[in-house]
């Protein structure tokens, strides 16, 4: 036993002094140090014999004075460690991480404290963060040769709803707070590979996916054979705007219409005529590219193409050819909320005479009269906005039809108006005699809509027109006021009143009748969404119009997101005119401030609030903007110094 002690110490001793390059033998260097530096490490944990508890010395070992049993434990750990090491440099990271975690877990699970929210060692923890894929980059550009395909004109038919909008119209150089539609379509044109614009120099942004920024953008309709029907304003919305532009086709291409590449733009421009006999047995509806829903698809959700005409008639403009155009301007019943008790017939308009109807309630009869004088050929200039960068000199336009009506809504959300405080006439009902013919006045809200039909429009006419309407319905002003402002002779210089707000009102259609017939009614080939025409498509995916990913899917999502603010904006307004002291409304209490009667008269014009101010000032008697001639002839002279002062400029810097 001696002599077997002897050796084993002179083994350890030797072990521990060797200096050697070799990877394991300093590994095992190191351990053996290491080990030899803990304090109170027990032996059974070396070597899972229990037998003995003693310390390991925290100095220099002198294996001689050891017994057999711990000379034995110390060898046993020191390969095992040594074993370990040498696996460690030999397995590769991600091997080492999962061994690691394996021998966490097995040596937590032996003490009962197993976390596995945290990573079992700092290694596995780098290694899953190394297991992060990055996010993919977007897709590269993929650029088509527009020579390899056909182009065809069409006709696009489609509606926006604009309060989310700058208009219609887009102007290059122009940084606008928010995008045109013109924007968004041509970004959709773009990005479905439809239009092929002779420069795409600026348009970078079709591409992006970064937020829009606050600076000019540029769009090219160079090549496009592009055209539109009418310019809507900022928040004006359109359910019937028209363009006319020259899209790709999926006719098949027969290699004797090919040019050369000297050629190509003419080539694309003339394609499907040249192309028009070149496949026997091809529809040019049925086998087409369904582009409703692919514009549909890339499209922002409140703009949506309706339809598109595979033919229209030679020498199609969208706004030349439009023969007339259909608006529609939507109001409440009451206007605003009606003031409730006697403040609500308290006269406000300087005449001392109290109003026929309570504030916030509109004649709608006297609407109608006056919107009736509209019809006809007249001379609007009273009635529109002068842009004198057009000079024009002729302001006739022809009304066919100016009508109101009430839209048949099955939900009134504003069931507090149908309480007696509310209504329109006085409760006592003390003055009935004169008004007892007059037509039964509605007990809930309700929602009007003012049509408008005409061959063209002047710049901002169907809002000026509407505020009139407004003026009369509110009792300000005599339906005659429409007379007086379209007797041009008499009154050549427009009174500067105000316009009608731009939600409201909606290009409603745009109408291409046959001049050869006299008809005014449409006479473009329309191809809707889920057209039977196209349903059968082998290019689409479903019909287009109803089920998963068709427009009537998509606008009912846009119209339940509205539909269910309306309610619960009503009903909260209800219930906050039933709640507290009731005695302001039925009339039992003190007038409060905001009801004296020296306040000024609230003054509906489209929008969500009435608008206050002091006596009101009959149109009139409004101070008059200057002829329209003068106008006209002060702007020209002012281009006419420019270009001379430039012209003059120019010569000085030669």
């Amino acid at each position: 036993m001696r002599r077997f002690q002897g050796n084993l110490c002179s083994f350890l001793s030797r072990t521990s002094a060797q200096r050697t390059p070799s990877t394991t033998r300093r590994t095992f260097q190191s351990l053996s140090r290491s080990h030899a530096q803990v304090d109170s490490q027990p032996t059974s944990t070396m070597s899972g014999n229990m037998a003995e508890h003693q310390q390991v010395p925290t100095n220099e070992a002198d294996y001689s004075t050891w017994t057999t049993s711990r000379l034995v434990a110390r060898i046993t750990e020191l390969e095992r460690q040594l074993h370990s090491r040498t696996a460690e440099y030999a397995t590769p990271p991600a091997k080492q991480a999962e061994d690691a975690a394996k021998d966490a877990a097995r040596s937590a699970s032996s003490d009962g404290k197993v976390n596995q929210k945290e990573p079992s060692s700092p290694a596995a923890g780098a290694e899953k963060k190394k297991q992060v894929k990055p996010p993919k980059p977007p897709k590269p550009r993929r650029e088509i040769d527009p020579s390899r395909y056909n182009t065809r004109f069409i006709a696009l038919k489609f509606a926006y709803l604009g309060q989310r909008y700058n208009g219609l119209e887009h102007a290059n150089g122009n940084a606008t707070p928010l995008p045109t539609i013109e924007e968004e379509m041509y970004k959709a044109l773009r990005k479905t590979r439809l239009i092929f614009p002779t420069d795409t120099t600026g348009d970078e942004f079709v591409e992006s996916y970064a937020p829009r920024e606050t600076k000019p953008y540029y769009i090219n309709w160079d090549g496009c054979e592009y055209s539109k029907a009418g310019r809507t304003d900022r928040g004006v919305s359109a359910f019937g705007q028209v363009i006319g532009i020259r899209v790709r086709s999926a006719r098949p291409k027969r290699n004797e219409v090919v040019q050369s590449d000297e050629n190509a733009d003419t080539t694309m421009q003339n394609t499907d005529e040249a192309n028009a006999s070149a496949d026997d047995g091809w529809d040019d509806v049925k086998d087409e590219l369904p582009y409703v829903s692919m514009l549909n698809k890339v499209l922002p959700e409140d703009i949506r193409v309706l339809a598109w005409c595979p033919r229209p008639p030679e020498g199609f403009d969208a706004r030349f050819s439009c023969g007339e155009r259909h608006y529609k301007y939507f109001f409440t019943q009451p206007a605003f909320s009606p003031t409730p008790g006697a403040s609500g017939f308290v006269p406000r308009d300087g005449s001392g005479k109290p109003p026929k109807l309570r504030e916030g309630w509109l004649d709608i009869e006297a609407m109608r009269k006056a919107a009736k004088y509209f019809e006809g050929t007249h001379d609007f200039r009273n009635f529109c906005k002068l842009d004198v960068t057009k000079q024009i000199e002729s302001f006739y336009r022809d009304i066919f039809r100016a009508d109101i009506e009430l839209l048949d809504a099955r939900t009134n959300p504003l069931g507090y108006v149908t309480q007696p405080e509310f209504q329109a006439r006085p409760a006592s009902g003390a003055d009935e005699s004169a008004e007892s013919s007059a037509a039964p006045l509605p007990t809930a809200a309700q929602v009007y809509v003012f049509h408008l039909e005409g061959s063209a429009f002047l710049w901002h006419q169907v809002r000026h027109m509407v505020n009139v309407l407004f003026l009369v319905g509110q009792g300000l002003e005599e339906p005659s006021i429409v007379q007086d402002l379209l007797d041009v002779t008499k009154n050549p210089r427009k009174p500067t009143y105000e316009m009608a707000s731009d939600a409201p009102l909606v290009l409603w259609d745009c109408i291409y009748p046959d001049k050869k017939s006299g008809s005014r009614a449409d006479s473009l080939d329309w191809v809707y969404a889920g057209d039977v025409r196209q349903i059968k498509s082998h290019l689409g995916k479903g019909g287009g119009k109803f089920g998963l990913g068709g427009i009537v899917e998509e606008l009912w999502s846009v119209w339940r997101q509205r539909k269910m603010e309306e309610i619960l904006a009503g009903a909260l307004l209800d219930l906050a005119v039933s709640q507290g002291d009731k005695s302001l409304t039925i009339g039992d209490g003190v007038e409060p401030i905001w009801e004296r009667k020296n306040r000024g008269k609230k003054i509906f014009v489209g929008s969500n609030e009435a608008r206050t101010g002091g006596y009101y000032v009959p149109v009139m008697q409004k101070r008059k903007t200057e002829l329209v001639e003068v106008q006209n002839a002060r702007w020209l002279a002012a281009k006419q110094r420019k270009m001379e002062n430039g012209a003059k400029a120019t010569k000085m810097e030669q």
